[in-house]
C-alpha cells in the first residue's frame, strides 16, 4: 500500500499535465481565504489552497503580512478495535492529541508559526517554525509551480531524558505545488526530520528521517473539497512487520467566512510533523483510525480604524 499510493498520485498529475492547461478562473474572497485577506498580487498569483493545513501536512500558502491564524486541531481516540468501539463511543472519549498554535506574516512570503501539541505518550511538544514562499504559481503560467520552505524547531517538555539536547528535534521540509485546474490541485513535499534521541527509542532506530508526503484536493464546490494527504517515511524499521504504518489521512473541508473548517479520518495520532513521521503505529486494518478536526481562524491586523467616541 506504501508505495502504491504515491504512484498514484504521480499518475493523476501526470496525466492532468497532458492535457491543454485550463485557464485558472478569476480569484474571488471565497475562493482563497488567506488572499482575500491582503489584495497584494492578487491578480498575478494563483492561490493552491485555501488554508495552510491539510490534514497530515502544511501547504505552500502563508499568512499575508500583519496576519495572525489561529489553528485548533484535534484528534480523537481510536475508532474500532481494542480500544475504540462503543465502550470508547467510537474514540470520542479519548483523546490522541490536541494542538493549539499561531501563524503570524511577517512579510507575505515570510511566517513565524508556534504551537503546541499534547500527544500524550510521547510527551507533547512545543516547535517554532519559520515558513518562506520561494516561488508563486502565477496565473499567466510563467510560474507553473510553487515552492514553500519550512524549517522547525521541536522541544519535548515531558518525560524524563538523559540531557535536556536529547528533547530537541528539528524539522525541514520543501513543499512544491500545483493547482491544476480550479478544481485540483495537488502538492509534493519531501522533509527530513531529525530527533537528538531517536523517537521511538529502540535499538536500530534512525536519529534522522527522510519522508516523502502526496496531498491532494478536489473541489467539490467554491467552498468545499475533498482532501486526500499520504506521507512515506524511508526508514529500515518503519516497515509493517516493526509493528509501524505509514500515515494517510482523507477529509472534508469548507470554508466559512474567516474559518477554514476540516473534517478527517486519518491513522496517524500526532498532529505535528516531527511526531507523525517519526512514530505512526496505529494501522486502519486493525481498527486504528481516528476522527478529527482542524479549525483555522483568520485575524487581519493590517487595517486599523480609528476610534470615534459617540457624542
Amino acid at each position: 500500500m506504501k508505495n502504491y499510493i504515491v504512484l498514484a498520485f504521480l499518475m493523476i498529475s501526470t496525466g492532468l499535465m497532458a492535457q491543454k492547461a485550463e485557464s485558472v478562473k478569476k480569484n474571488i474572497t471565497t475562493d482563497s481565504l488567506f488572499n482575500s485577506m491582503n489584495s497584494d498580487n492578487q491578480s498575478e498569483h494563483v492561490a493552491i489552497f485555501e488554508s495552510s493545513r491539510l490534514i497530515l501536512s502544511q501547504t505552500t500558502e502563508t499568512v499575508k503580512k500583519k496576519n495572525l491564524n489561529f489553528l485548533v486541531m484535534h484528534r480523537f481516540g481510536d475508532f474500532s478495535g481494542p480500544m475504540g468501539g462503543g465502550q470508547y463511543f467510537f474514540g470520542l472519549d479519548n483523546i490522541a492529541d490536541l494542538y493549539m498554535g499561531f501563524e503570524y506574516g511577517l512579510t507575505n512570503n515570510l511566517n513565524i508559526d508556534i504551537g503546541r501539541s499534547t500527544t500524550p505518550k510521547a510527551g507533547g511538544l512545543v516547535d517554532v517554525e519559520l515558513k518562506y514562499a520561494i516561488l508563486h504559481q502565477t496565473r499567466d503560467d510563467s510560474s507553473p509551480l510553487a515552492i514553500t520552505v519550512i524549517g522547525e524547531t521541536g522541544l519535548t517538555p515531558y518525560n524524563s531524558y538523559p540531557h535536556f539536547n536529547d528533547r530537541v528535534s528539528y524539522f525541514a521540509q520543501a513543499i512544491f505545488a500545483r493547482r491544476f485546474s480550479h478544481d485540483f490541485s495537488l502538492q509534493v513535499a519531501p522533509s527530513i526530520v531529525k530527533n537528538n534521541l531517536p523517537i521511538p527509542n529502540l535499538p536500530g532506530n534512525e536519529k534522522g528521517i527522510f519522508s516523502l508526503s502526496a496531498s491532494a484536493v478536489i473541489k467539490v464546490t467554491n467552498l468545499m473539497g475533498v482532501i486526500v494527504d499520504y506521507a512515506h517515511p524511508f526508514s529500515s524499521l518503519r516497515n509493517g512487520s516493526a509493528g509501524f504504518s505509514d500515515p494517510l489521512g482523507f477529509g472534508f473541508q469548507v470554508v466559512t467566512g474567516g474559518h477554514v473548517f476540516t473534517l478527517n479520518i486519518t491513522n496517524a495520532k500526532a498532529v505535528t510533523d516531527i511526531n507523525y513521521l517519526s512514530n505512526t503505529t496505529s494501522d486502519y486494518f486493525r481498527g486504528q483510525y481516528r476522527l478529527g478536526f482542524t479549525i483555522s481562524r483568520m485575524f487581519d491586523f493590517s487595517h486599523k480604524e480609528s476610534y470615534k467616541p459617540k457624542k
